[in-house]
């Protein structure tokens, strides 16, 4: 006897799908992580020579560089081809990356690994979010945005827990393992009702509709279409800017992907080694961040419970505050430090703690909110180029923040970048309160209603 499939339970299983892209997102965002101290050492690196500390620090950050670039390379094949092809290529691409990385004997090879690595992640990011926004019921569309965070953490988890361990070749035949199921995998999702709306192909649009359980939203979609939705590109890219709703939501995705990164995560996570040393933590640096990942994972599992009762504005609140707090706390950890304050003898337990608070806070809300909203806020034609440009931006700011994140800490102390993201962590608290809408519930039209 068969058991019938809801459409909510072909949502979510479309959704994991997807998510198997974010563990290769986050996999590939911490990959420096433990790869880097095995490129310090002759034995362990793949090249024939030593690498230095700003060739290092190059390797870790360029994977932006690609970020940035990788989602323009799909956008014009999102609204053309469909959002499917989109995340085959992307995975295509992010296997030759790996192979790349597996095959380098020098550093101009890895850095192309790497850069081809950050342009694939940073497509199915983009187009995790767009396809998830589309596919979703407004009842479970939040949870499945957010969840997005889970499995990247999950993916950093992966790659802190197995590569201090493994050789670095084993780093990269993991990924391929990965890639590869994640590839078969989207080779038997649909594509989205909204691609078929905005190619007028209506026989396919109601029976991804139906699978969905979603008919009900047939007419909205029939309307949008009949509406001239379809456009060429030159046109959506001008909507983009000058319809009052997308350029509103283009300002409020932007600023909080920037304060996003502005947080301080990337920079923490590439040079988690460097933190505890500079603390003298008594705990090794692997540990402490396979530690700090299980604590990730405690944030980012929590708050899809809770985003469609609670709303996404008051959870971003409070995550970016704890954030804020947090990384005030440690600054002053190393401000302490380097005055030589005899107090820090007595507390170096200090920093793996404030990380994992840390970690915490920006988990169960400011690392996922933002992926929600990014999927929730455009009209549909544009909302490929709106999220593209969003994280262009992320991407963009979060390569400056950790490049110099590096040079901060020789250089002025580790007090002061602290003390900046705490900075940055407060206005994120100041810009939610009075920019970001309420969308809890709403349908997408409703949000654009309310833009």
């Amino acid at each position: 006897m068969f058991v019938k499939i809801t459409g909510i339970q072909r949502q979510v299983f479309i959704s994991l799908c997807l998510y198997l892209g974010q563990i290769l997102a986050g996999y590939s965002a911490s990959w420096p992580g433990p790869v880097i101290p095995k490129l310090r050492d002759l034995e362990q690196s793949p090249l024939p020579y030593l690498l230095t500390e700003a060739q290092l620090a190059l390797v870790a950050t360029c994977t932006y560089l690609g970020g940035i670039a990788g989602p323009y390379i799909v956008l014009w094949l999102s609204n053309v081809t469909g959002r499917k092809p989109c995340l085959l290529l992307a995975g295509a691409v992010l296997a030759i990356a790996y192979i790349i990385l597996a095959t380098t004997k020098n550093i101009a090879l890895l850095l192309v690994g790497r850069v081809l690595s950050g342009a694939a992640c940073g497509a199915i990011a983009v187009t995790n979010i767009v396809y998830i926004g589309e596919i979703a019921s407004a009842s479970i569309r939040g949870i499945l945005l957010t969840v997005i965070g889970v499995f990247h953490t999950l993916g950093s988890i992966l790659i802190f827990a197995i590569g201090p361990y493994v050789s670095y070749l084993w780093t990269t035949y993991v990924a391929l393992a990965v890639i590869a199921v994640f590839l078969i995998s989207v080779l038997f999702i649909p594509e989205t009702p909204i691609f078929y709306a905005l190619q007028g192909r209506d026989e396919e649009l109601k029976k991804v509709l139906q699978d969905l359980d979603r008919l009900g939203d047939i007419n909205e979609l029939l309307e949008m279409k009949n509406h001239g939705a379809v456009t060429n590109t030159k046109r959506e890219w001008k909507e983009l800017f000058t319809i009052r709703s997308n350029r509103k939501a283009l300002f409020i995705v932007v600023i909080i992907n920037i304060f996003q990164n502005g947080s301080g995560i990337m920079a923490v996570v590439l040079f988690s080694a460097a933190i505890f040393d500079m603390a003298g933590s008594s705990i090794k640096s692997n540990l402490a961040m396979i530690i700090i990942g299980c604590f990730q994972l405690l944030g980012s599992t929590v708050t899809p419970f809770f985003i469609e009762r609670t709303g996404r504005k008051r959870i971003l609140i409070m995550s970016s505050a704890l954030c804020s707090l947090s990384m005030f706390i440690l600054g002053l950890y190393f401000y302490l430090d380097h005055i030589g304050n005899s107090v820090i003898e007595h507390i170096k337990f200090l920093p793996l703690v404030v990380l994992i608070l840390f970690y915490i806070g920006y988990d169960s809300g400011l690392g996922i909110i933002p992926n929600a909203i990014i999927g929730e806020m455009f009209t549909t034609n544009v909302r490929s180029k709106g999220s593209t440009v969003a994280m262009t931006a992320s991407w963009g700011f979060g390569f400056l923040v950790t490049t110099a994140f590096g040079a901060l800490l020789k250089t002025v102390g580790g007090h002061v970048a602290f003390w900046f993201f705490s900075f940055i962590c407060a206005c994120a608290i100041l810009f939610t309160v009075f920019f970001i809408p309420e969308t809890k519930g709403k349908t997408l039209l409703e949000i654009q209603n309310a833009l």
